[in-house]
């Protein structure tokens, strides 16, 4: 039977152009260092990035005593924030990023048969159409949130997409025009940093679970690898081994779940409140439903991904004696036991242990942002 490499790193090849543009990922892959484009890589983030949060941030103070405007700032700097802090990660993280996609494309893990290969193509088409499905959103909300100011007819006044400090009269021309396509450049360009970098932690977590389907596979045919049935099994026992230091080694992304799962929760329950107290089917209110809309089915597929890790993980002891043990000489069948007992507890996607990427964890987080929306909109009624 025909054996292959599945080259990963093609699967994404678009997206690490998008990163490349967006100045998030050096040229000829390799880590950043002085240069154009680190200078290049310096003006997109210090202009598109800091400046644009910084304004929000800073016109918090000059409203602080006002709970509606408040929450219409915090409501997108929140998830503005977590961008940052995602374009940062990417930043200091490029090493670990790089060998992990040079692992992926890699012989470091066994070749995979055409049965295999079928599974892989299977989990890549379900991956592709749920992030499509993302992107469509995520533009749509950008689209929406770019455009309900212009769309308004109720509005007289001059008002840009999002509520910030500048240090200038923004409402005179030429600078409204000005200020307006900075919040739509840096808008847009942090929208695109949560889709690629969240990209990245999507296909690990399908590449890991394929993995585990490949020694799932091999494990239930591994008599038939080698007439040497403890060679057979030595093969599987370091496949597991080696996707173990693979999930080992995308740790880095703990700090980017932790900040998806509390602050995301926070997101939610706050879009749900702004949901109330604008018009219903306006052009603003569109942009707040595909805004919160989008930033639930960002952490859905974090944890979808990681429950299907969780599942693909848990069916490798079940694989094991599906195979023709029973026929096997005692000393096999001791070592596939032992094996069988070190891989029975499934691998779960952890962000610190403290929280997990399950969907038992995505409906908790539901139930969390239901609090904050409950907790928001009492908070309200009783300032009227």
């Amino acid at each position: 039977m025909d054996e292959v490499y599945h080259d990963w790193k093609n699967t994404i090849n678009l997206n690490i152009i998008f990163l490349k543009i967006m100045g998030l990922w050096p040229r000829k892959n390799e880590i950043y260092k002085p240069g154009l484009y680190m200078v290049y890589s310096s003006l997109m983030v210090t202009l598109v990035v800091v400046c644009h949060i910084a304004t929000q941030v800073i016109n918090i103070y000059f409203v602080r005593n006002q709970l509606e405007t408040v929450v219409a700032i915090v409501y997108i700097l929140l998830i503005n924030i977590t961008a940052s802090f995602k374009v940062f990660f990417v930043i200091i993280n490029m090493k670990q990023l790089q060998e992990r996609m040079t692992v992926s494309k890699s012989n470091w893990f066994p070749k995979s048969n055409h049965q295999q290969k079928v599974l892989i193509e299977s989990s890549i088409k379900s991956w592709i159409s749920s992030y499509r499905m993302l992107v469509v959103i995520c533009v749509s909300w950008v689209a929406f949130s770019m455009t309900y100011p212009l769309l308004d007819a109720s509005v007289e006044e001059k008002r840009l997409p999002f509520l910030a400090w500048y240090p200038y009269d923004h409402r005179i021309s030429p600078l409204y025009e000005i200020t307006y396509g900075f919040q739509v450049i840096s808008s847009s360009y942090l929208a695109w940093v949560h889709l690629t970098v969240d990209n990245l932690m999507y296909i690990f977590n399908v590449y890991t679970k394929c993995q585990f389907d490949i020694l799932s596979d091999n494990l239930r045919n591994f008599t038939k690898i080698s007439n040497d049935f403890n060679k057979g099994l030595i093969v599987c026992i370091l496949h597991h081994k080696r996707i173990l230091s693979f999930v080992e080694g995308c740790k880095f992304f703990n700090w980017i779940f932790v900040c998806h799962l509390i602050i995301n929760g926070v997101a939610i329950g706050i879009t749900m409140f702004q949901l109330t107290m604008v018009a219903p089917f306006s052009s603003e209110f569109y942009s707040l439903f595909t805004y919160g809309f989008a930033i639930t089915i960002q952490i859905f597929m974090f944890c979808w991904h990681g429950n299907e890790v969780e599942l693909s993980s848990d069916l490798v002891s079940y694989a094991a004696f599906e195979s023709d043990w029973t026929e096997l000489p005692a000393d096999v069948k001791k070592n596939l036991f032992i094996f069988v007992l070190n891989v029975i507890k499934p691998i779960k996607i952890s962000a610190f242990n403290v929280f997990y990427l399950s969907l038992d964890t995505f409906m908790k987080i539901l139930r969390t942002a239901w609090t904050y929306f409950a907790l928001l909109d009492q908070l309200s009624s009783r300032n009227k």
